[in-house]
């Protein structure tokens, strides 16, 4: 599971720095569409981040009961987890073995703009003002379920249901607007960009907190069904809690990466 925790980080950062091998390619996003599987793969190893992260957080729980009470639950999900490794390990090794360097590739500017289609396109055309309310809504509903899934233990399903509906947000506003003012031009949209030194590897700053924070949410969520077994009682409160938390704290990094991006464009624009 730690594996595949580290394996979405290796496959986004390898896939930027292949970019140089392929005629057309700037970034991630042109090494992912030199064939067909690349993003494919990237959006089975972002299921497979979230999923290995809640069955760690709950063999964690698991191990404080003195009868090990999720034993069964934790390996009922195993065989739901390995299907889902397979299936995102089946692209990926097609993606490999189909890579050709002779192939000439799109770059970002030609998917991630409103006047192409698909899911790329559309995140990019959202206007500035509705792509920041929507995170700034659900932020709001996950910040209300978090505070009260972290002081009393409870709520975990609604923070789940809030982290990730606020997860899909953050990344829309990313393409939309945020990326803009990182790039400091309104017509930049890649999400990939953000990731290389000549903007100061930024993209980890968002990133990383958003998926810590997500990952957190849905951990505490995962462990809410939970919080009535007996052997855990005394120790489970108190880890929603911590989830709550760590969750939170993530997620307040990400906003104040996201306001400090904002402020710091406008003092270079205006000097």
């Amino acid at each position: 599971m730690l594996a595949q925790l580290l394996s979405l980080l290796l496959f986004v950062f390898n896939a930027d720095r292949m970019a140089t091998l392929f005629v057309g390619a700037m970034c991630a996003v042109g090494t992912l569409n030199a064939n067909a599987y690349g993003f494919p793969t990237l959006y089975a190893k972002i299921a497979v981040f979230f999923v290995a992260t809640m069955w760690l957080i709950l063999d964690q729980a698991d191990r404080t009961g003195r009868d090990y009470p999720l034993t069964r639950v934790k390996y009922a999900l195993v065989m739901v987890i390995v299907p889902l490794v397979l299936s995102a390990s089946a692209p990926e090794l097609s993606y490999f073995l189909y890579l050709r360097a002779d192939v000439i590739t799109s770059c970002c500017s030609t998917k991630f703009t409103p006047e192409t289609e698909g899911i790329a396109a559309e995140m990019s055309g959202i206007g500035p003002a509705a792509a920041l309310m929507r995170p700034a809504a659900t932020g709001a509903a996950v910040a209300i379920s978090g505070a009260v899934s972290h002081f009393f233990g409870r709520g975990g399903m609604v923070f789940f249901a809030a982290g990730a509906v606020f997860f899909i947000a953050a990344l829309t506003a990313i393409v939309s607007v945020i990326s803009g003012y990182i790039y400091e031009h309104p017509n930049h949209h890649c999400p990939f960009c953000v990731l290389k030194p000549e903007y100061g590897y930024f993209g980890y700053a968002l990133y990383i907190p958003l998926f810590l924070g997500t990952a957190f949410a849905l951990g505490a969520g995962a462990l809410q069904p939970f919080r009535r077994i007996e052997s855990l009682s005394a120790t489970l409160p108190a880890r929603l809690r911590r989830h709550g938390g760590a969750a939170l704290v993530a997620y307040f990094v990400f906003g104040l990466v996201v306001l400090w991006t904002i402020y710091r464009s406008q003092l270079i624009l205006f000097g």
